[in-house]
């Protein structure tokens, strides 16, 4: 029975900037698509060992695009939220600063404690948000991984294969062209989405 080692598929980056920052800066748009997927070099004759880029096939796949628009729509919103909390949050602050002097105990002593509350929810929320933003990048890449692995495993076995490698992981310095199976894996996974796209 031949042997087939596949190298386990890595996190795959469906790319987000940090979720919060001192100044929240503009959320890059979705991954589009590289400018047309690499031509499949001719497979070597006898060759027993492939690679695949898994960064590139996350980027170019229309399911690694799909997941990398959810993942910056989430960011986007929460970022809004936070934006939103933080307004609030100086306003009162600036509020406190002006004319806190001239208050009455009472106003200012509420104030004072509407400030902190406001502080100890943001905070909160930055930490629940970026919680929810990494629990929904780990389920898109577990998705995308599940849908990704069959395919890969066809291919390797199709190929005669004894090992495929995960391109990015190995630390590779050259390879023959043609055991770049990046191309293929990228064609069949899209192919793999049409079908299910036209049942809907």
């Amino acid at each position: 029975m031949r042997f087939i080692a596949i190298t386990a598929v890595c996190t795959l980056t469906l790319g987000v900037a940090p979720l919060f920052a001192q100044t929240p800066a503009a959320q890059p748009p979705a991954a589009a698509a590289p400018q047309g997927v690499p031509t499949q070099a001719p497979f070597p004759a006898g060759a027993k060992v492939g690679f695949v880029n898994l960064q590139y096939i996350a980027s170019a796949t229309a399911d690694g695009r799909a997941a990398t628009a959810k993942v910056n729509a989430l960011a986007q919103k929460k970022q809004q939220e936070g934006a939103d909390k933080a307004k609030k949050l100086q306003d009162n602050q600036q509020k406190l600063q002006t004319t806190g002097g001239v208050m009455s105990d009472a106003a200012r002593t509420q104030l004072e404690k509407e400030v902190e509350r406001q502080q100890v929810e943001g905070q909160r929320f930055e930490q629940d948000a970026q919680s929810e933003l990494n629990e929904l990048q780990q389920q898109l890449q577990q998705e995308f991984q599940a849908k990704l692995m069959p395919i890969l495993v066809d291919l390797a076995k199709e190929k005669g294969l004894q090992a495929l490698f995960s391109g990015g992981d190995s630390g590779i310095i050259w390879i023959e062209p043609g055991i770049d199976l990046t191309p293929e894996a990228v064609k069949r996974m899209d192919a793999a989405k049409a079908p299910a796209a036209a049942q809907k």
